[in-house]
C-alpha cells in the first residue's frame, strides 16, 4: 500500500514538472500596459477594495488595497506587537490570556467578514488562532480587536472562523483531534482510536454588540477537519466541514493518513442540534477557557476564565451530522452563492468533486447509507454528487465564486487557477501563478452576493519574482482581472507572514458605516485618565508609582519626575489629549523591557516599568506627530532605594534641586 502512494506521488510530481513546463497560453511573467492601468490607484485616490489578509505565522491581520495592492495597516491580534504596544501595555495584556496563561503569539490561518442574509455587511472580521485555539473579532469602526475568546477540547483550530449567513455563529472544528478536557488526556499516544475525538464548536454571535459566546460543541470521531463553510439559502441551517485523517492514524501522517481513497466532507444539520440543545440533550463537561474582550470606553481589557461548556454527541444523536465520501485529504470545502453546490478539494485527486444539497436531503431521507462512521450514517457518494469537473489540474485546494456561476479553484501542485461553471463543471479557463497557489479571495466570493470583480491567488512561493531576501523569500499575492470571459493578471505584491486565506468588501461599505473619526476626551472613561495638563500628577502607593501623564504636541505633562527609588514600578498612564482621528502619540523609555505605547486620540494607555539601575533615564514621543516631534521628551530620575528625595514632578519650571 505504501508502494502505491509512492508511485502516486512520483506521478503527481512529474505531472506538475510537466504543467508547469508548458505553461497555458494566457499566462505571462509580465503583466500588459492595459492590465497595469486596472491595477493602478493615482495617488490621493481611493482604492475599491478593502483586502483582510490573514498573516499565518505572524499572528496578526494585514489590510491591503484592491486593486493597487498597497498595505494600509497590520492589525494585532494573537501576537504582540511593538508598534503598537499590543500585548505590551497593562490594557492590552487581558487580550492575550488563555487557559496557558499569557500566549504572546498564534498562527491567524482564516479570515471571515460578518454577514447579514447572506452578504458581506461590513462590520466585523473574525480570525482563528490554529496553535492554541482561539477565534478573534476584529471591529471594523475602529480596525481594533474586539474579542477573543478560547476554544476548548481542541488540539489545533484551522477549521475556523466560519460564519453562518446572518453571523448567528463563527463555528471551529478542531485540527488535532485529543483526548477531550473533560477526560483523562494522560493515555498512550497509540491509543488514539480509542482515545482522541474532535469537536466541531458552535460560537453565538450577538446580533448588536458583536459579542461571543461559546453556545455549544460537538463531538465527533477522532479526526482531522481541514476547512469549513456554512449552507446559505436552501442550505442555511447546515454546516460542511472537510475531514482527513480517517485512517485515525497518529504518525508519519504523510503516508498512514493517505491510505484510503477517500475522506469525507461532514454535513453538519446545526439547526438540529440547536433542538436538540433546547431539549435538554446537551452535557455539560467541565473545563478551563478565556473570554478576553476590550472595553472602548475604558481603554481597557479584561479577561474571564469560564469553566464549562455545553456538549451533544453526534455518535448518539444520528440526524445531526452526515458523512459524505470525498477524494483523499480533502482541503476545501465551499458552497455556492445558491447554497446548492457543495465543492470538496481532494488534495491527491485529479478531479474535483460537486455535491448537491438538493441530493443530499433526498439520500438522507431516503436513508441512501453505506454504513458509518464512528457512529455517523455514511451517505453514499453517487447519492449525493452533482458531478465532477474532469482533469482539471494537479492539487485542487480552494473554491471562490463570481455571482455569475462560475467557480475558481487553486491548484497547489499545478500552480495555476482553474475557472469552471458551476452546472456543467466544464473547464472555461486556467492561469498560471507564481508559484504553488494556495487559497484565492473574491471579495464577497463565499456570500450570496460576491462582487466578482477581482481573485486575488496567495501563492507559497515567490523564487525568481522578486529581489532575494536571504534564505527565506517573500510570501506574494496575484490580483487577476475577472470582470469578462478570461481571467487576466494585472499585478502581484509581498504580503507579510504566510498569507492563507483572505476575504475582501467594497471600501465604501466599511469606511462609511460608522468608522470613529473624533474621539471625546469626556468619553475616556479609564480610571487613570488626565483628561487636561492641570490633572497630571504623580501618586506614590508603598513601592508603586503612578504617573498621571498627558501627551499633545509637541510635549508630555509632567516631563520631569524625580523621587523615583529603585525597586518601585512605573506605570505611566499617558492619555492623548488630541481628538482628531489621525494623531496618535507614542512613549517609550530608556531601559524598559517590553515596549512601547502607542496611544490613539482621546485614549489613555499604560506602559509599567521597573528601573534596574540609579541614574537619569529619557523618555520620548515615538510616533511622529509635529515639526517639534524630536523635542517631545522628559526625563525621570531613579535614586537609591531609602533615599530623601522627594516624589515631585514639573512641567516648563525647573523643581528646587534635592541632593
Amino acid at each position: 500500500m505504501k508502494n502505491k502512494f509512492v508511485q502516486a506521488i512520483l506521478v503527481i510530481a512529474l505531472g506538475s514538472a510537466f504543467v508547469t513546463s508548458c505553461k497555458p497560453k494566457s499566462s505571462g511573467d509580465a503583466v500588459s500596459g492595459d492590465a497595469a492601468e486596472k491595477a493602478y490607484v493615482a495617488p490621493g485616490k481611493y482604492d475599491e477594495f478593502y483586502n483582510f489578509v490573514s498573516g499565518g505565522f505572524s499572528g496578526q491581520l494585514s489590510v491591503y488595497g484592491l486593486p493597487s495592492g498597497r498595505l494600509f495597516r497590520v492589525i494585532p491580534v494573537f501576537s504582540v506587537d511593538p508598534e503598537k504596544g499590543w500585548g505590551y501595555s497593562e490594557e492590552t495584556k487581558p487580550m492575550l490570556n488563555t487557559s496557558h496563561g499569557f500566549v504572546p503569539w498564534d498562527d491567524l490561518h482564516h479570515t471571515e467578514m460578518s454577514q447579514t442574509n447572506g452578504e458581506v455587511d461590513g462590520r466585523w472580521v473574525f480570525g482563528n488562532a490554529n496553535n492554541t485555539p482561539r477565534i478573534a473579532r476584529i471591529d471594523l469602526k475602529t480596525f481594533k480587536t474586539a474579542e477573543i475568546i478560547e476554544l476548548p477540547n481542541s488540539g489545533g483550530n484551522h477549521s475556523s472562523p466560519f460564519i453562518t449567513e446572518n453571523t448567528e455563529y463563527v463555528v471551529a472544528g478542531t485540527r488535532f483531534s485529543v483526548p477531550a478536557d473533560y477526560s483523562n488526556g494522560d493515555v498512550p499516544i497509540n491509543t488514539y482510536k480509542e482515545n482522541y475525538k474532535g469537536h466541531i464548536s458552535f460560537v453565538s454571535v450577538d446580533k448588536k454588540s458583536g459579542e461571543m459566546d461559546l453556545a455549544f460543541q460537538i463531538v465527533t470521531p477522532g479526526v482531522n477537519f481541514d476547512l469549513s463553510h456554512a449552507g446559505k439559502g436552501k442550505s442555511h441551517g447546515w454546516f460542511f466541514f472537510s475531514c482527513y485523517n480517517t485512517e485515525q492514524a497518529n504518525t508519519l501522517l504523510e503516508v498512514n493518513a493517505s491510505q484510503k481513497d477517500k475522506d469525507f466532507i461532514m454535513a453538519v444539520n446545526w439547526k438540529k442540534a440547536e433542538e436538540y440543545i433546547k431539549a435538554g440533550k446537551g452535557k455539560k463537561q467541565k473545563v478551563k477557557y478565556a473570554h478576553n474582550t476590550w472595553d472602548e470606553h475604558t481603554h481597557s481589557a479584561k479577561s474571564v476564565m469560564k469553566d464549562e461548556v455545553l456538549v451533544l454527541d453526534a455518535s448518539e444523536l444520528k440526524d445531526i451530522c452526515y458523512m459524505i465520501p470525498c477524494p483523499k485529504s480533502p482541503h476545501g470545502c465551499d458552497v455556492d452563492p445558491t447554497g446548492e453546490f457543495i465543492v470538496g478539494s481532494g488534495k491527491l485527486a485529479a478531479l474535483i468533486p460537486v455535491f448537491s444539497f438538493d441530493k443530499l436531503q433526498a439520500a438522507i431521507k431516503g436513508k441512501k447509507f453505506e454504513g458509518d462512521y464512528g457512529g455517523i450514517p455514511v451517505v453514499k457518494y453517487e447519492a449525493a454528487l452533482h458531478g465532477e469537473v474532469q482533469k482539471p489540474g494537479l492539487g485542487p485546494l480552494h473554491t471562490e465564486f463570481d455571482g455569475k456561476g462560475n467557480a475558481y479553484t487553486t491548484f497547489f501542485v499545478s500552480s495555476e487557477v482553474v475557472k469552471w461553471d458551476i452546472k456543467t463543471l466544464k473547464v472555461l479557463d486556467r492561469v498560471a501563478t507564481y508559484y504553488s497557489v494556495g487559497h484565492l479571495c473574491i471579495p464577497g466570493g463565499d456570500s450570496k452576493k460576491p462582487f466578482g470583480k477581482y481573485l486575488v491567488a496567495y501563492n507559497k512561493i515567490t523564487k525568481d519574482r522578486y529581489l532575494p531576501t536571504g534564505p527565506e523569500l517573500a510570501q506574494s499575492a496575484q490580483i487577476f482581472d475577472i470582470s469578462g470571459d478570461k481571467m487576466k493578471l494585472i499585478l502581484d505584491f509581498p504580503t507579510i507572514g504566510e498569507p492563507h486565506y483572505a476575504q475582501a468588501a467594497p471600501a465604501d461599505l466599511i469606511r462609511n458605516n460608522g468608522q470613529l473619526k473624533f474621539y471625546k476626551l469626556e468619553d475616556n472613561k479609564h480610571p487613570y485618565a488626565a483628561k487636561g495638563e492641570k490633572e497630571a500628577k504623580v501618586v506614590r502607593e508603598g513601592n508603586k508609582v503612578h504617573v498621571y501623564m498627558t501627551s499633545i504636541r509637541s510635549h508630555f505633562a509632567p516631563d520631569n519626575i524625580e523621587g523615583v527609588f529603585l525597586g518601585d514600578e512605573v506605570y505611566f498612564h499617558v492619555t492623548n489629549l488630541e481628538q482628531d482621528w489621525d494623531v496618535p502619540h507614542g512613549f517609550a523609555v530608556k531601559g524598559a523591557n517590553n515596549g512601547e505605547l502607542l496611544i490613539m486620540p482621546g485614549e489613555t494607555t499604560t506602559l509599567k516599568w521597573i528601573p534596574d539601575r540609579v541614574g537619569t533615564f529619557p523618555f520620548y514621543c515615538t510616533d511622529f506627530c509635529s515639526a517639534l516631534h524630536q523635542e517631545m521628551q522628559g526625563y525621570i530620575r531613579v535614586s537609591p532605594k531609602g533615599s530623601n528625595v522627594p516624589l515631585q514632578f514639573s512641567l516648563g519650571t525647573n523643581v528646587p534641586a534635592t541632593k
